[in-house]
This record gives C-alpha cells, sequence and structure tokens, in this order.
C-alpha cells in the first residue's frame, strides 16, 4: 500500500475541495503515508470523544467534501467533534490515544508505531488548534 495523506485547513468545502487534483501545496498542511485515514479519523473520534465506530460511520463520518472515480484522489472533513477533541486534548490524552490506535492497527495487521502514531496525533492536534483560531475547517487529502 503507497498512499499519501495530508491534512490541511481551509476555510469552507469549496475552498478544500479545489485541492482534489493538486493537494494543499503551500497551505498550512501535513503529510504522511501508509494508513487509512478514513478509518484513523474514525478510530480517533471514538477514542478522544467517545462512541461507537458503527455508529460514527453510519452517521456519514468522515464526510466526503470531493473525489474521483476510479480511485483517484478524496478530500474529506475532519468531523467538528473530532475537531474539539484534539484541540482540547492534554498531551497525555494525546499520547494515550495514539498507544490504543497503534495497537487496534497491530491487532489487524497494521504496523504503525507507537511513537509516530503520537506525532500524527500532536501534529494533527496543532494544525486543529491553529485552524480553528482563525475560524476554519481541517480536510484531509488522500491520494
Amino acid at each position: 500500500m503507497s498512499t499519501i495523506v495530508e491534512f490541511f485547513a481551509a476555510p469552507d468545502d469549496m475552498s478544500a475541495a479545489s485541492f482534489l487534483r493538486t493537494g494543499p501545496g503551500r497551505a498550512e498542511s501535513l503529510s504522511f503515508g501508509n494508513f487509512d485515514p478514513e478509518e484513523a479519523v474514525v478510530e480517533w473520534e471514538c477514542l478522544l470523544a467517545g462512541g461507537g465506530f458503527e455508529d460514527l460511520v453510519e452517521a456519514g463520518e468522515p464526510r466526503t467534501v470531493a473525489d474521483e472515480d476510479d480511485d483517484g484522489p478524496v478530500i474529506f472533513a475532519i468531523s467538528p467533534r473530532l475537531t474539539a477533541a484534539l484541540a482540547d486534548a492534554e498531551r497525555t490524552e494525546l499520547r494515550d490515544a495514539a498507544d490504543s490506535w497503534a495497537a487496534r492497527r497491530a491487532d489487524d495487521g497494521e504496523v504503525i508505531g507507537a511513537d509516530i502514531a503520537e506525532v500524527i496525533l500532536n501534529d494533527l492536534a496543532a494544525l486543529v488548534s491553529h485552524a480553528r483560531r482563525r475560524g476554519q475547517g481541517v480536510y484531509c487529502r488522500v491520494a
């Protein structure tokens, strides 16, 4: 699997969707690879804000903003509930969530080290906090 995962801030869905083909470029963004971010954001929301995985998926999370057919790139919004949980989380909460996420992925045969998981969640929490101060949402582009 080779997946490029880019989290970025944008003022609205239309602005976020404009990055479908090119990616966020110079926009404030984080780039990672080789994990399923759509599954991850649901797991993170469960770990940080509570709720059940199936309930969130049935509720349409994560919400797709733009996509292409034939396995092209997709952009989805990070839910307001997850952004609030990330922005409000203490470092210890993020570390605990990262450890749990890494363990869940290992149970499913995916290797995401706890240290890398913690970096992802800490960096994403910082991006979310910064975006919220500017009145922006956070999105994810998967290519």
